[in-house]
């Protein structure tokens, strides 16, 4: 009987562990969310020239949402380190594109949020919203500025997704962006909400 209890002990023990490890892995390589919200409001605040969010501390690091898994961390934390991912947004190619962003949005597009002409998507872009007031000149300048402006956010989602090399997070990459450039929106802008009807900030 104690043999058995003790099979059974070291059994219960070893599949523990596994499921440790398992949660300790899954939960290092996931997409890192907190970070890249971060990576987002910064990018957007310099486009923009909002203030810079205050950071919570600790909020770019990984915490285990149960007793077990933060067990597994302790266990492994070799595997830990070297599996968290960062959500990294310097690099040549996405200051260009940041900076195009931010020119544009100074020279011509920050008019056209304050007087309604335009406003944020629900997939991170930007989109018509009010032209009948517009000349038809006008209209077919700010069509074209639109679809410049949206190349770029377009191109910045994928670009900051395979600086990570992880090509496979750019919808999630994309959906965090949409959030925030609403979050960042000044008071008066228009967006999208989840009907696709434009709303007022």
């Amino acid at each position: 009987m104690r043999r058995l209890q003790k099979s059974l002990i070291v059994l219960v023990s070893s599949a523990l562990l596994s499921v440790l490890v398992s949660a300790c892995v899954t939960i290092n390589v996931y997409f890192p969310e907190a970070q890249a919200t971060e990576a987002a409001q910064e990018f957007i605040e310099k486009v923009i020239g909002t203030e810079p969010t205050a950071k919570e501390p600790g909020a770019s690091v990984f915490k285990a949402s149960t007793g077990l898994l933060a067990i597994a961390n302790l266990l492994i934390p070799t595997a830990s380190a070297q599996e968290r991912p960062n959500v990294n947004i310097d690099t040549p190619a996405i200051a260009e594109i940041q900076d195009r962003m931010a020119s544009r949005f100074e020279s011509r597009l920050k008019a056209e949020f304050e007087r309604g002409s335009v406003g944020l998507t629900q997939d991170a872009r930007i989109g018509a919203r009010d032209l009948a007031k517009l000349p038809l000149k006008e209209r077919a300048a700010l069509s074209a500025l639109i679809n410049e402006d949206n190349r770029d956010r377009d191109a910045v989602y994928r670009e900051i997704a395979v600086a990570n090399n992880r090509p496979e997070w750019e919808s999630q990459i994309r959906q965090i962006f949409a959030r925030e450039w609403i979050n960042k929106a000044k008071s008066g802008w228009y967006y999208q909400g989840e009907n696709g009807a434009w709303m007022q900030k």
